[in-house]
């Protein structure tokens, strides 16, 4: 009976390193974001979702012309500490006769020039002074850990002061996010923003965290026990990237939020299933609209109906520029 014990005994820290192994190597791959290990892992990762979801598929000439454009741009750095003392970057690009202000959040490992790059000259040439964001992690930002909006909500909400402080004309500030930019776009307005934030644009944002990578382990790796396989990810993201995966998370943002919200999602689109926006449309309590572009992948949509999706910016800026200041 004792050499039973003893085996036991000797077999649970073998066991318990296999136990967390595979959660381990989920969280390197998901929120783990070391500059060495981006290109390694892209190009394993990217070989189907991500992949048919991307604008390239089908409008490389489009996001391309985009990218050239933003980069011919002169544009100002600005930079500021996160709440965790992360340095953060971003670029400002102003325009002429300017009526508003645009913030724009770009998606999971993403940036600016490539998530926005169609959309950003049109809102620039549509008189809006724009901020691109590098969300931590990505571009000139520092950081680790990917939160998935645990942590990139305050950056925004930072930036959006930011932005608030340097208004002098007091003109309606936006916040613009895509998928990742979007959630945290969301998250963000759960708090106390300046009274110019006159609105909200998510294009494909999720839900939360833990959904969404509860859809990426299901449907794209075919893995099991998927509630087990998040439970130790949590771990490694509350000791190792200091956030818990239930504070990314739009719910109790979409209910305390009373700034107009403007929605759209791909229908086709496999990367961020669009269930999550009608979730987010269904808690959010604020003036919101609901736009689902048929056949559009993952942030497709601008690309998919060009002139539709331009109207309903436009139409959204028109009904919430002039409207009273909120606390």
């Amino acid at each position: 009976m004792k050499n039973k014990v003893i085996k036991i005994l000797a077999a649970a820290p073998a066991a318990a390193g296999i136990f967390m192994s595979v959660g381990w190597s989920f969280f390197e791959l998901m929120v783990h974001c070391k500059t060495k290990k981006i290109v390694m892992k892209k190009k394993w990762f990217a070989l189907s979702h991500i992949k048919i979801n991307h604008p390239r598929h089908k409008f490389e000439r489009e996001y391309e012309e985009g990218k050239a454009w933003c980069q011919r741009q002169t544009m100002k750095n600005c930079r500021m500490k996160s709440i965790d003392g992360l340095w953060l970057h971003a670029l400002y690009l102003p325009a002429e006769h300017a009526k508003r202000f645009v913030l724009l959040s770009h998606g999971y490992k993403g940036s600016s020039f490539g998530d926005f790059a169609y959309t950003a000259r049109f809102l620039h040439e549509h008189q809006c002074n724009l901020l691109f964001i590098d969300q931590r992690c990505c571009g000139e930002s520092e950081g680790e850990y990917i939160t998935f909006g645990a942590k990139e909500q305050y950056d925004i909400l930072r930036w959006t002061y930011y932005i608030a402080r340097r208004n002098q004309e007091g003109l309606p500030i936006y916040l613009y996010g895509e998928s990742m930019g979007a959630a945290a776009v969301l998250m963000a307005s759960g708090h106390e923003l300046p009274g110019e934030v006159k609105g909200l644009i998510a294009d494909c944002g999720f839900q939360s965290m833990k959904a969404e990578l509860k859809d990426i382990a299901s449907n794209w790796f075919h893995l099991n026990w998927v509630e087990l396989l998040l439970f130790r990810v949590d771990l490694f993201c509350r000791f190792l990237a200091g956030f818990c995966m239930r504070d990314a998370d739009t719910a109790e943002a979409m209910k305390t939020n009373r700034r107009p919200v403007l929605f759209f999602h791909g229908e086709k689109d496999t990367y961020v299933n669009p269930v999550n926006t009608f979730r987010n449309y269904s808690l959010c309590r604020a003036p919101k609209e609901l736009v689902i572009v048929p056949q559009a992948r993952h942030l497709c949509s601008a690309y998919e109906q060009p002139e539709f999706y331009r109207e309903k910016l436009l139409k959204f800026f028109e009904r919430n520029d002039q409207s009273p200041k909120r606390g």
